[in-house]
């Protein structure tokens, strides 16, 4: 359906060429400061018309909180969201040939079957114009887990076609194994990944291949695919309802709703699969006492404490058995090559007949660098579910007597919580 999460849910709205698009937002927590400048900023990075590699479609993308909040400040009831269409073209949609064909690897046959109609112009639901509501939603989630949990997610471009940051060898067939991977994810901001603008490839050289290999499709009126790599940092351990709903299946399941994804790898990945256990296994070490520890302890600063145990390595991408251990969560996600494009197609149309079509319309040849954001927004949702999920489980014990001979120490959740509910925080 329409609606992602389970606490914190978010249900989407409208279509590609229609008057919004936008998101109700309902679970937020009441007394977080909130305003259209918090959100504003993913938007922008999300917004079409960013540079000559994306597509031509001029929308300013400007987020407008419709309810839920007051004088800046959440009120813990839905809040609504809506960005206006401004530059929405429905007659680029209209001739007679784009009216009788299914556009090759689009959604309008599909949506046809199933609903018996479809939208006439882009398409409809299937655009990724509807992931406005998810990168406007994403961007409250993210406020709350940075201000929360100090949680930090950032997305880059890792390949367009076959030009990749870190190409598998046979020494390092994951990225996992990559020690320019691991300092990459380790330390890596938004606003590096931005300084490489238009494809947010984190490297020089890199970047200029993929920005070039983009081009070249843009001017053969083709397109070309790629993967984006994410980063969640300083995520509480504990979160994940195993065993239908791991950490994991959950961030999977955010992931591939995301138009135009065809994969999605996590940790290791398929890469994994050709090393032996004994490399691969992720030994627990004691964790480093953080910097400001007394800090923390003393005064919250609405963080929790940082693990007991971490893992030497980290293969598992941050997640085991389907709960988040504390180390650094990192996963890839590859997108196909945008459907639309400009060069005449043999296909069928909806009446079976053969013929050619030569979509019109404006479109990326492609998706990557202004996928980014999206995903970063997803991780948002899906974190912030398991968050609150978790938050409400240990709520609920903390109200139970200690049980007698407990020896093993509270998680980290549970610590936290505990010190918020003693003043601490």
């Amino acid at each position: 359906m329409s609606t992602f999460g389970s606490i914190f849910r978010v249900s989407t709205y409208g279509e590609s060429h229609g008057k919004s698009v936008g998101c109700i937002v309902d679970g937020v927590p009441p007394g977080l400061q909130l305003d259209e400048s918090d959100i504003q900023p993913q938007m922008t990075r999300r917004r079409p018309g960013q540079s000559a590699l994306t597509t031509p479609r001029n929308e300013k993308d400007r987020v407008e909180i419709q309810s839920g909040t007051e004088f800046g400040i959440t009120l813990g009831t839905p809040i609504a969201l809506r960005v206006l269409n401004e530059d929405q073209r429905p007659k680029d949609y209209g001739s007679k040939t784009m009216d009788h064909f299914p556009r090759p690897s689009h959604a309008d046959w599909t949506y046809l079957e199933k609903y018996g109609v479809k939208a006439s112009s882009g398409g409809g639901r299937s655009s990724a114009r509807e992931t406005i509501g998810r990168v406007a939603a994403g961007a409250i989630a993210e406020k709350y887990l940075r201000e929360a949990h100090g949680v930090e997610i950032v997305a880059f471009t890792n390949s367009c076609g076959p030009e990749a940051l870190f190409p598998a060898t046979r020494e390092h067939p994951t990225p996992s194994t990559n020690p320019e991977f691991l300092e990459l994810i380790n330390k890596v901001t938004r606003e590096d990944v931005d300084s490489f603008l238009p494809v947010r490839c984190p490297n020089v050289e890199a970047n200029k291949r993929m920005e070039d290999l983009i081009a070249e499709y843009r001017d053969k009126q083709d397109s070309i695919g790629g993967t984006v790599t994410c980063v969640i940092r300083n995520c509480p351990s504990g979160l994940g309802e195993p065993c239908f709903d791991k950490l994991e299946a959950t961030l999977g399941h955010a992931m591939m709703s995301i138009p135009a994804t065809k994969g999605f790898e996590f940790g290791s990945g398929f890469g994994g699969t050709v090393i032996p256990g004994s490399i691969h296994n992720d030994p627990f070490i004691k964790a480093p006492v953080p910097a400001d520890a007394d800090a923390r302890k003393i005064h919250g600063h609405g963080r929790p404490p940082k693990p007991r145990l971490t893992t030497k390595t980290n293969n598992s991408g941050g997640i085991q058995g389907g709960i988040s251990n504390g180390a650094h969560i990192y996963f890839t996600v590859a997108f196909k090559p945008p459907a639309t494009i400009g060069q005449a197609q043999t296909t069928v149309s909806y009446d079976e007949e053969e013929g050619v079509l030569e979509a019109k319309g404006r479109h990326d040849p492609c998706v990557i660098p202004r996928a980014v954001p999206i995903v970063e927004s997803m991780a948002a949702l899906a974190i912030m579910d398991a968050v609150m999920l978790q938050s409400a489980r240990q709520s609920a014990r903390s109200l139970l007597p200690v049980l007698p001979g407990k020896t093993i120490p509270v998680s980290e959740t549970e610590n936290n919580l505990t010190e918020k509910a003693n003043g601490h925080a």
